[in-house]
């Protein structure tokens, strides 16, 4: 398995987003990656300012990309101070989404950090398509910080539907912590159950459609496990039934994992996992980090 080599993480040098570029660091630590700190500052609306300062153009953008790039600099410090690692602080001037297209493909990126906070990638994701067109052509995933790290992971929770996705999102799992302990999880629903209901079948009958369609479940976690190159201790199958996107929120509180693994769902086009799927609702609602695997 190929180890990550460069990790990026962006900060706007909030305090959330300065916790992104601690758990950056943390990951880099752990799977010695080279961590690259991006600071993207918007001067657009520094005209206004500017006016009425009565600074040149350049002279005030010269300041805030100086007092930028002092506070990134102080924060790679911090960086290397609490966890010995070596963050290479950048400075660039622009539209985020626009800087990060020319960032990450020219430093081979592995790996994007960002916190769920303030002008972060994440508020992108959600509410634009711009940050879509990103991800499908840079391949990138995506780690979205929400809890200050004081530990490298130790339990992930990966849901999986068996789709091409699913051993993509374990193998990056698998990357980003190596040491950790790892929750396969997949939620499932009988076929055309509502339907059997709808036709009075009897509830016996669709208890044991249910049995059926877990076992079939748990051979191919199995099976996926195997493929990745899992360890079967440290790995735990869980095959469950209901709705996805209330099981992973509910396995994740229940497993007490610290890092929820999304990946693709399905064949659809990524727009589409993005604009009112469960890996939206996973963003909004878990309460840890969550690495969009694309």
């Amino acid at each position: 398995m190929t180890p990550f080599r460069r990790i990026l993480a962006t900060t706007d040098l909030s305090a959330p987003a300065r916790h992104a570029a601690e758990r950056a660091a943390l990951v880099s630590r752990e799977t010695a990656a080279r961590l690259d700190l991006l600071h993207v500052a918007n001067l657009a609306p520094l005209e206004r300012l500017r006016q009425l300062m009565g600074s040149s153009p350049a002279e005030l953008e010269a300041r805030v990309l100086d007092a930028a790039r002092s506070r990134l600099i102080d924060l790679a410090g911090l960086i290397h101070d609490r966890f010995g690692v070596v963050a290479n602080p950048r400075v660039a001037a622009g539209a985020l989404l626009a800087e990060l297209a020319r960032e990450t493909d020219p430093l081979a990126t592995d790996l994007l950090v960002c916190g769920a906070k303030g002008e972060s990638v994440i508020r992108h994701f959600v509410l634009g398509t711009t940050a879509l067109r990103l991800l499908s052509s840079t391949r990138c995933p995506v780690l979205v910080v929400k809890q200050p790290p004081h530990e490298p992971y130790r339990r992930l929770l990966v849901p999986v539907d068996f789709s091409a996705s699913s051993l993509r999102a374990v193998r990056h799992a698998r990357r980003i912590a190596p040491r950790a302990d790892i929750v396969l999880l997949h939620a499932f629903d009988v076929p055309f159950e509502g339907k059997l209901r709808y036709a009075s079948v009897d509830d016996e009958v669709i208890h044991h459609y249910r049995i059926v369609a877990r076992e079939e479940a748990l051979q191919k976690l199995q099976a996926l496990r195997d493929q990745a190159g899992l360890p079967v201790v440290g790995t735990r199958l869980l095959v469950l039934h209901g709705d996805p996107t209330y099981r992973i929120i509910e396995q994740e509180q229940e497993c007490d994992c610290d890092l929820v693994v999304m990946g693709k769902h399905g064949e659809g086009m990524l727009e589409e996992l993005f604009l009112g799927s469960v890996t939206k609702h996973v963003l909004a609602e878990s309460q840890g980090d969550v690495l969009v695997s694309v």
